[in-house]
């Protein structure tokens, strides 16, 4: 039997799956990546895919007038959420999740850029993939803008900075403005990528990279632990046959 296939947005190299790329693989799916920073033209059918997933990037979800493709992505992920498709997500592709159910993105009053603290709702706390959280619960943070509650959606997490941190629509659509997929070597690499030199220099007063990576250290174990527990519970889902390991040779 064929395995079940995912779509997946990247919008750039340096933000992939992380973490949840080998577990994916592990439970059994294909993935399709559509990085649309080489191909913006492109316009992928969901036909034959199981889920969609859009990662996040360096843009925002109102430029439209520099990445086209932002509209072709907010359409799609319309189509997908009106098919009753699995969607996730993440950080831009949450703000994209959002503008697709009629929501709007917003600049924050301030970057949220290392490790953070946010705040579950009630539902949140009994959503079934995110109830392996703790009420306040530190995780990674990456981003300017946030999301206005889409009509329709259940408000899940919130920090002082971003009312909406996490949210869900109905039972299959989710966004999460936080970064659950890092490691340690994807913090250092977004730390140093060109891309964001310059507003690491412009937060030179506020953000202290040196401050991050220490902290890194501390809670990158706890926060693979949880990344694994709730994206386990994400994948739990689908009715899918995890590969099977192959036969050690003789």
């Amino acid at each position: 039997m064929a395995r079940p296939k995912i779509l997946v947005f990247q919008h750039v190299p340096y933000e992939p799956l992380g973490t949840l790329d080998p577990l994916l693989k592990e439970s059994g799916f294909r993935l399709r990546y559509v990085n649309f920073g080489r191909v913006p033209a492109a316009r992928p059918s969901l036909d034959k895919y199981e889920a969609l997933i859009v990662l996040g990037g360096p843009m925002n979800s109102d430029q439209i007038g520099s990445y086209p493709n932002l509209i072709t992505e907010v359409e799609i992920i319309r189509e997908a959420v009106e098919r009753n498709m699995s969607v996730l997500g993440i950080c831009l592709g949450a703000q994209l999740l959002a503008k697709a159910l009629g929501g709007t993105g917003r600049r924050n009053p301030e970057r949220e850029i290392g490790w953070y603290d946010i705040e579950l709702t009630d539902a949140g706390l009994a959503d079934p993939i995110l109830s392996a959280f703790s009420r306040r619960q530190r995780v990674f943070q990456w981003h300017e803008d946030g999301i206005e509650l889409p009509p329709g959606g259940e408000l899940l997490a919130s920090s002082e900075v971003s009312p909406v941190q996490a949210f869900r629509y109905q039972d299959h659509a989710y966004g999460l403005q936080f970064h659950l997929e890092v490691d340690r070597s994807l913090i250092d690499r977004w730390l140093g990528v060109p891309d964001h030199a310059a507003i690491l220099a412009e937060e030179a007063a506020n953000i202290d990279p040196d401050a991050i990576r220490a902290e890194t250290r501390e809670m990158i174990g706890p926060l693979q632990a949880l990344s694994r527990e709730t994206f386990s519970r994400w994948v739990d889902r689908f009715d899918v046959t995890p590969r099977k390991s192959p036969l050690p040779s003789r």
